[in-house]
């Protein structure tokens, strides 16, 4: 079976991507908070779309994961690019009745939003912007990764952020998608 290779977003095409939902229909702000959601923590779909309201704190910058892979619950760092998306869907959500346990990201109704319909729109929205990368969730985990590794961070700290049981699977991660990085880098010395 052929690997599809791993995709890195840059933040432009994230900005793009987000552009292209609605700012005006409520799903439109919930799905701008999603992928900004999704880029900015390198949370798996599955745990981005358990998150409860009561798990994300925008003044700390923390989402608190309660089961991640494994079980494990975790704290892990939010960008502060996300902010701004994720609190005009929580107000947009007040607006519109959902209770604090609804999933954060919810339904109209407060219901749970399949992963089925995160892996049909990513690519729909990465064509109407014009990328001819394939977009799909793990995506923005990987572009995270990546945004922590091009940051400096330790291996450790990365680990942690994307809930990996060993930095040795977070190793194994980042040679596959650092890969444009140490072009660039070499590039950058010759």
């Amino acid at each position: 079976m052929n690997k599809l290779p791993d995709e890195v977003y840059e933040q432009e095409e994230v900005d793009l991507l987000i552009r292209q939902c609605s700012k005006r229909c409520p799903t439109g702000l919930r799905n701008r908070a999603l992928i900004a959601t999704l880029y900015s923590t390198g949370l798996r779909l599955a745990e981005a779309l358990a998150l409860r309201p009561v798990d994300v704190d925008l003044g700390l910058g923390t989402v608190h994961v309660r089961k991640g892979k494994g079980g494990k619950p975790r704290r892990s760092g939010i960008f502060e690019f996300a902010a701004p998306h994720i609190a005009t869907w929580i107000e947009a959500r007040e607006r519109l009745g959902v209770g604090e346990l609804a999933p954060l990201f919810c339904t109209l109704e407060g219901g749970k939003v399949g992963q089925a319909y995160i892996r049909h729109l990513l690519p729909r929205l990465g064509k109407k912007a014009g990328i001819p990368k394939r977009i799909h969730a793990h995506g923005f985990r990987h572009s995270h990764a990546a945004e922590l590794d091009k940051a400096g961070l330790r291996l450790t700290h990365i680990s942690r952020q994307l809930g990996h049981a060993r930095p040795s699977t977070t190793d194994t991660y980042l040679q596959r998608v650092s890969a444009a990085g140490l072009v660039e880098a070499v590039r950058e010395v010759a």
